[in-house]
């Protein structure tokens, strides 16, 4: 379970670079859960707590990259911050084209690892809202009998409520009143917005 209260994960084999970062970020006011191993982490992680992870890139067993891609795996949107002891170009790319929010290299500047926590927690917010809004148009698109969701696609589609008509086989009335309903179940009152909303459920026209 989560307090709602942005954590910083920190994941390295360096105790003494565990320790020296899990203090710093305390001082500077974060919680910060420590993990000497990624199997600990993974064992332990809940993608439900807002948070970044703050991983170092070379560790044995299963290194940062694969850490990253494992929580990829999982569904989670976590984002990541690496950490690396040599300036390895290659790999700093690979993290980056994941989508790392940054790549810094040890002794890392506190300045830089702040700077990057506080675009990773920006990141995370706005992550937790586009899943939130996601997941209320899915709840209200559960709402749907199966002949309003068809309908709708019709609407997406530009169909005129004459041609959906023929499309399904019904006379306009009943098309009209599904189309209602269906609009109010969604709370929009525009085709525009329904387009928008389908979008983003990732929806096509012509989609049952």
């Amino acid at each position: 379970m989560t307090n709602g209260r942005f954590t910083v994960f920190l994941v390295d084999d360096d105790a003494g670079v565990l320790k020296a970062l899990d203090r710093a970020l305390q001082l500077r006011g974060y919680e910060v859960r420590s993990f000497t191993s990624p199997q600990a982490f993974l064992a332990s992680h809940d993608a439900s707590a807002p948070g970044c992870a703050v991983l170092d890139v070379a560790m044995p067993d299963l290194d940062g990259l694969a850490l990253q891609h494992a929580l990829t795996a999982e569904g989670s949107q976590r984002p990541v911050i690496f950490l690396t002891g040599e300036g390895d170009i290659p790999t700093s790319v690979r993290a980056m084209r994941a989508g790392a929010v940054d790549f810094l290299t040890k002794p890392v500047s506190y300045v830089d690892l702040l700077a990057a926590i506080a675009r990773a927690e920006k990141e995370d917010l706005e992550n937790r809202a586009a899943s939130a809004s996601l997941n209320s148009i899915n709840a209200r698109l559960a709402m749907l009998t199966p002949r309003e969701r068809e309908v709708m696609t019709h609407v997406v589609a530009g169909r005129l409520n004459k041609q959906i008509a023929g499309d399904i086989g019904t006379v306009e009335k009943t098309v009209k009143l599904h189309r209602g309903r269906m609009m109010r179940k969604l709370g929009v009152r525009s085709v525009a917005d329904l387009v928008r909303l389908a979008e983003r459920a990732g929806i096509t026209a012509g989609e049952s």
